[in-house]
C-alpha cells in the first residue's frame, strides 16, 4: 500500500470514531412533569424544579428533555396523562400539584422513578412505607399545608382574637383535605372557637362557599389547598368585598392583596424535587433517598389590607413576620 493510501485510511477511519462514539452514546434522558394546575397557574415552581435540575448539571434542551403534562385543575384528566407519559417511557415522573398526581403516577406505575412535592404527611396518604426508607419507586419533597393548619388558625386568632365562627375552605378532591380538617378541628376546640367547614373545587362553589360565609357570618377565614392558589384574584376578591380576615398558605394571595400567610417557601420545595430528580437519573435509587421535608417557613402581611379591614397589626406581630407589604 502507498503511504499516501495508508494516511488517507487511517485518517478517515479517525474521523469516524467520534460518530461512533455518539452513535453509542445513552439518549437524552427524558423526564415526565406531571401536574394537576393548570399550565400558566404557577410557572416560578415548575422554573424552580429545573433550577433543581440545573444544580445536578442537568439542563432541560441540552442534556435533558421535559414532556410537560398539566392536567388545568381537572383532576379526573391525571391517570390518562400519567399513562400518556409511562407510555412514552420517560426515564423519571415529577408528580405535583397535590396528592391526585402522585396517586395517579403511582398507579399508573411500579417500575419508573417517581419524585413528588405534597403538602401532607406522604406515610399517613400510602404514598411512601417511611420518611428515612421510602421504599419502592417513589421518593419527594414535601411541605406541611395540612399540619399548619393550627399554626395558621393560632395565628388568625391571635390576630382576630375576637372571631367567633373561623370558616375552612376546603377542596374536598385533595386527598390531603381530610388531615387539613381533623388538624384544624383539632386547633379549633383548643382555641374554644366555632369551625366552619366549606368544600369547594370549582369556581362556583367558592361563590357558594363565600354566600355560606356571609349567611353564618363567620368572623375570618383561612384556607391551605394548592387550587385555591389559581383562583387566588376570585377569593381575594371576595375576601375583600364581604371584609373578611383571611389566612392564606403563601405569599402570592398576600401579594394579590390578602391579609396574611403562612407557611413554607413551595417554590424551595420544587427546587430540592428537581434536585432529588436529577440524583436519580444519574443513578441513585428512589428508595435510598429519604423524603425531603421542608423547613423554610414564612409570614407575610400586607399592611394596606389589614387597614383596610380596620385591624391594628400589634407591632410584636410585625416583628415576626418575614415580609410586611406596605
Amino acid at each position: 500500500m502507498k503511504r499516501r493510501d495508508f494516511i488517507t485510511l487511517i485518517g478517515g477511519a479517525a474521523a469516524a470514531w467520534p460518530l461512533a462514539a455518539r452513535a453509542q452514546q445513552a439518549p437524552m434522558p427524558v423526564i415526565g412533569f406531571l401536574s394537576s394546575l393548570g399550565r400558566y397557574d404557577r410557572p416560578y415552581l415548575t422554573e424552580a424544579f429545573r433550577r433543581g435540575l440545573r444544580e445536578t448539571a442537568l439542563v432541560e434542551g441540552s442534556n435533558l428533555a421535559i414532556e410537560y403534562r398539566f392536567a388545568e385543575n381537572q383532576g379526573d384528566r391525571l391517570p390518562s396523562l400519567a399513562a400518556d407519559l409511562v407510555g412514552r417511557n420517560v426515564g423519571l415522573i415529577a408528580a405535583t400539584g397535590g396528592g391526585s398526581s402522585i396517586l395517579a403516577a403511582k398507579a399508573s406505575t411500579t417500575t419508573i422513578p417517581i419524585v413528588f412535592t405534597f403538602g401532607g404527611d406522604p406515610v399517613r396518604e400510602g404514598f411512601v412505607v417511611s420518611l428515612n426508607r421510602p421504599g419502592g419507586n417513589i421518593t419527594g419533597s414535601v411541605f406541611f399545608s395540612s399540619i399548619l393548619s393550627s399554626k395558621a388558625l393560632g395565628l388568625l386568632h391571635e390576630l382576630v382574637p375576637n372571631a367567633a365562627i373561623i370558616g375552612l375552605l376546603v377542596n374536598p378532591k385533595n386527598p390531603e383535605s381530610a388531615a387539613t380538617v381533623m388538624d384544624a378541628q383539632n386547633a379549633a376546640r383548643t382555641l374554644g372557637r366555632q369551625l366552619l367547614i366549606l368544600n369547594a373545587s370549582t369556581p362556583s362553589e367558592i361563590d357558594a362557599a363565600f354566600a355560606i360565609l356571609r349567611r353564618e357570618r363567620a368572623d375570618a377565614l383561612f384556607l391551605v389547598d394548592a387550587f385555591f392558589t389559581a383562583r387566588r384574584q376570585q377569593i381575594v376578591a371576595l375576601a375583600a368585598r364581604d371584609g373578611i380576615p383571611t389566612m392564606y398558605a403563601n405569599r402570592e394571595f398576600v401579594a394579590e392583596g390578602g391579609l396574611m400567610s403562612y407557611g413554607n417557601d413551595i417554590s424551595d420545595v420544587y427546587r430540592r424535587a428537581g434536585i432529588y430528580a436529577g440524583r436519580i437519573l444519574k443513578g441513585e435509587k428512589p428508595a435510598d433517598l429519604p423524603v425531603d421535608q421542608a423547613t423554610k417557613f414564612e409570614i407575610v402581611i400586607n399592611l394596606k389590607t389589614a387597614k383596610a379591614l380596620g385591624l391594628t397589626i400589634p407591632e410584636t406581630f410585625l416583628a415576626r413576620a418575614d415580609e410586611v407589604i406596605e
